[in-house]
């Protein structure tokens, strides 16, 4: 293990390094957002809720378009452009005093993830050994949730929900972590590395043709459709979970149990990375990837059947355990079935998956709104039936994975 993390590339170093500092400066300010608008700018909670969901809306919108930039211009253009782009929205954010400011801040904040999360998925698989793109994967889905257990804790002190001051640190972070980058890319990157690639209009295809290729591949799709579903069930866990436990009567000191269930989760999710690990190197990743849906669907189930304060706990690391077997082997099997001049466009499309998150808060509400917290058990039984509605997806996914294992045109693509 330790000998593996010497032999990782410095480029890879600065990503994780930077994913952590960046997430942790991220968070010390964007979850407080909400509160400020409501407490410092009188923001009803409809205008509120509209200016956090612009974001995601954003991101989805240039998810496809941001991978292909990386793919197209090259990683060392896109990530540093999207760096600096995402150093000006925060001071964007410490700058706006108006409702519509704060809208098109977080609507430029959505596009700068689309452009700079699949560039940097790339660059890892890029600079990373095959063998040992599963280690970094992991380190870097770590990297993430360091950043995100320590933000909110230091914004909490700083007094981040009544100042839009705290926004000016991840700013000066995204200028660091840029420059850093660029220090990196002069010093390791070679011109014969696709993170330099891009450009040559004979070589590389077209938007049109590169959404073409994406979409035609029929296993790419089936994980596509699989993770969006499953992510219904992931959408829950910060706002239909916090918002029964809050207002049931069944359930004693709810606020503080789902404190509870939040430092179980930023716990356990670093605690089973290596284990995971270890199981992706004898189990194929598409079954595990289904064995994370199914507890992912699992703990929803729990969430709506049991009101003791141990069975939620228990919940909460079911959960846990399977958030990092979706997330971190997504990223590995989206690396295997793309292709080496379509990789970052293709973790751009995987972003589409994220519709999920934007569908589970909504599915949430309404079932809330229409049962009542009185029949969580029947509220999130639907939950868990809709996030398990991408089994069948993973499951096809893995039978077509498996097919060429049992011919010869194994060796021309593992996947297709």
């Amino acid at each position: 293990m330790l000998q593996q993390m010497r032999s990782i590339h410095p480029l890879a170093w600065t990503i994780m390094i930077g994913t952590v500092c960046s997430r942790m400066a991220m968070s010390m300010s964007l979850p407080f957002l909400a509160i400020y608008l409501t407490q410092s700018l009188g923001a009803s909670p409809s205008q509120t809720g509209l200016v956090i969901a612009v974001s995601s809306l954003a991101g989805l919108a240039g998810s496809f378009w941001g991978g292909y930039a990386a793919d197209r211009l090259g990683r060392k253009t896109v990530l540093l452009l999207s760096a600096c782009g995402w150093a000006a929205v925060f001071a964007g954010f410490a700058a706006a005093d108006q409702l519509w400011m704060f809208f098109a801040v977080n609507a430029l904040n959505g596009v700068c993830r689309s452009v700079f999360e699949p560039a940097s998925r790339a660059l890892l698989s890029d600079v990373t050994p095959p063998e040992q793109r599963l280690l970094v994967f992991n380190m870097r889905y770590a990297a993430i949730n360091v950043g995100f257990m320590l933000g909110p804790l230091i914004g909490i002190r700083f007094g981040a929900a009544g100042s839009a001051s705290l926004f000016l640190i991840p700013c000066l972070v995204y200028l660091l972590y840029g420059a850093v980058l660029a220090v990196q890319f002069r010093r390791h990157a070679s011109p014969e590395s696709a993170s330099d690639i891009g450009g040559e209009e004979h070589a590389f295809p077209g938007m049109l043709t590169a959404l073409r290729i994406t979409s035609a591949d029929r296993l790419f799709m089936l994980l596509l459709i699989g993770s969006l579903l499953t992510n219904i069930g992931f959408g829950q866990f910060s706002t239909t979970l916090p918002q029964h436990l809050t207002i049931s009567p069944y359930v004693e000191n709810g606020p503080v149990l789902y404190g509870y269930m939040l430092t179980l989760n930023a716990v356990a999710v670093l605690a089973v990375q290596y284990p995971v690990m270890r199981c992706a190197r004898y189990l194929p990743p598409m079954l595990l990837m289904m064995a994370g849906s199914v507890l992912v669907s699992g703990s929803m189930l729990m969430f709506g059947l049991f009101t003791s304060f141990w069975w939620l706990l228990l919940g909460a690391l079911i959960y846990s355990v399977g958030e990092v077997l979706v997330f971190t082997l997504s990223d590995t099997l989206v690396d295997k079935l793309a292709t080496k001049e379509l990789r970052a466009t293709y973790f751009g499309v995987m972003g589409l998956s994220n519709t999920g998150y934007m569908l589970g808060p909504l599915l949430g509400g309404l079932l809330l709104d229409v049962f009542g917290t009185g029949r969580a058990p029947l509220v999130f039984s639907l939950i868990a039936c809709a996030s398990a509605c991408g089994l069948p997806f993973l499951f096809a996914a893995y039978r077509k994975w498996q097919r060429p294992l049992r011919g010869p045109k194994r060796e021309n693509h593992p996947a297709r």
